[in-house]
């Protein structure tokens, strides 16, 4: 196996043994650096990162197992290996315990040395490459539903090919559903870092007070309550995609800290003096308009510019009518099998009511429109009255008036036959008046009311309620 120029850092307080080391795993391609004491290593371990760490057990000082624990508050996936002439089960258990890789005993082998330190960064690698699959599959938005035939899409895909393959940052703009998070995967994963890391992250949903932290990381210690190191999003992030959603809703103290993140492309952790490098590439999203936030004071200029290299706007839906049916076909289809329905589809009058639709929330309303009706709809096709495009109109509601007048029966002294008689009247009349406001669609009456749609056709059948 090749050491693929990996870097391994040699920790021993005895000078021969960081000699030999050094010279057995640099014949075989490894990059070495040795550190005498464990405060020489954390030194180094700071400002340079290392794939696998060889250390001693037994220095003065910071001694191997102390070592180990603070190299795994800074990186819980670092290899390391621990070296000692006092062979023993208790220290090997102690050792593993802490997190150690594997245990040699002193004196060793060029062979032994070599093939533990192989298997370990292969371990490494695999735990890399199953955590990634892992986060892109729990992270994954299908790039399916990223679909579209008309000019608008094609102009959105053509820009996506363009800037794929560059490390330019781009500000990607456009109304809430629009696909924003859909473009950035996009980008990410027709680009060279599509084998890395793709980091999304909504800037508004992380309190202010825990924003310096989320990003940078910060290391045990550095504040009350912080009783572990944290890897932050942008180290997360290293050599894949970072992508930030709601950018304008970063506090302008964050604001400042990020511009040097991609001025100087180096972060420190909370509590850490020494700045760390990063090789990313930043995405962002907006809904709002960033030149009127800089306006009113709320978002910087000059991270704005470093952010709007590229602009790429996401048309709404009502600018693209034409890709709805192809939307609609595949949401419904998607909702059929999340669902484990029946066999389900939209009657060329349905697909007509859906084209017609403003769709305020764009692409993200569409699909919920149609999840609601593969559930509602009783049989295999979905038709007009299935649909329900939200709450009916305020406007129509006020015109059906508050007041509700109802007739006591004769017998009204009899207190249970009166409640009854007055609860049917009353429960009537209710729905009704909702069928009358929703033009008597009974999956948005339903709806208003709280109801299910089939416990609805049920009451309209005992009261006689025709259209």
């Amino acid at each position: 196996m090749s050491s693929g120029g990996s870097k391994v850092l040699i920790v021993d307080d005895e000078e021969h043994i960081r000699k030999i080391m050094s010279i057995m795993l640099s014949k075989k391609g490894y990059i070495c650096t040795v550190a005498a004491s464990g405060q020489e290593a954390l030194d180094l371990v700071k400002k340079e990162s290392y794939d696998a760490v060889f250390t001693d057990l037994k220095m003065p000082g910071i001694d191997g197992l102390a070592l180990l624990a603070r190299l795994k508050e800074m990186d819980p996936e670092l290899v390391v290996i621990v070296l000692t002439a006092f062979a023993s089960m208790e220290t090997a258990i102690l050792a593993m315990k802490a997190g150690a890789y594997d245990y040699i005993s002193k004196p060793f082998n060029e062979e032994e040395i070599v093939l533990v330190l192989e298997k370990g960064l292969e371990r490494g690698r695999l735990l890399a490459e199953n955590r990634l699959l892992k986060k892109q599959m729990e992270e994954r938005l299908d790039s399916s539903v990223f679909l579209g035939e008309s000019p608008a899409m094609q102009k959105v895909f053509d820009m996506i090919a363009k800037v794929a393959d560059t490390k330019a940052t781009v500000l990607i703009t456009g109304e809430s559903g629009t696909g924003k998070e859909l473009a950035a995967r996009s980008i990410h994963l027709n680009g060279p870092r599509r084998e890395h890391p793709f980091v999304a992250v909504n800037c508004g949903a992380i309190p202010a007070n825990l924003m310096e932290s989320e990003f940078f990381g910060h290391v045990k210690g550095a504040f009350t309550g912080a009783d572990k190191a944290k890897v932050g999003l942008i180290a997360e992030a290293d050599g894949g995609t970072l992508f930030l959603d709601e950018v304008s809703e970063l506090p302008l103290e964050m604001q400042v800290k990020f511009l040097r993140v991609l001025q100087e492309e180096e972060f420190r952790r909370v509590g850490e003096n020494t700045p760390r490098k990063v090789d990313l590439r930043v995405l962002a999203a907006t809904n709002k308009s960033l030149p009127q936030e800089i306006q009113e004071g709320r978002f910087r200029e000059d991270l704005y510019y470093r952010l709007n290299v590229i602009r790429l706007q996401m048309p709404p839906l009502r600018e693209r009518r034409e890709d709805i049916p192809m939307l609609a076909n595949y949401f419904l289809n998607e909702a059929v099998n999340k669902n484990k329905l029946g066999p389900k589809k939209l009657s060329p009058a349905a697909m007509k009511l859906l084209a017609a639709q403003t769709f305020n929330g764009n692409v993200r309303a569409l699909r919920n429109v149609l999840e609601q009706a593969a559930i509602m709809s009783d049989g295999e096709c979905i038709g007009p009255d299935d649909l329900f495009f939200g709450p009916a109109n305020p406007e129509d509601l006020s015109d059906l008036g508050d007041t509700l007048i109802l007739q006591l029966p004769p017998s009204w002294t009899d207190l249970k036959i009166a409640l009854k008689k007055v609860t049917g009247e009353t429960e009537k009349e209710i729905i009704s008046r909702a069928l009358k406001a929703t033009k008597f669609n009974r999956t948005k009456a339903a709806t208003i009311l709280g109801v299910s749609r089939r416990s609805l056709i049920s009451k309209i059948q005992e009261y006689g309620i025709e259209k």
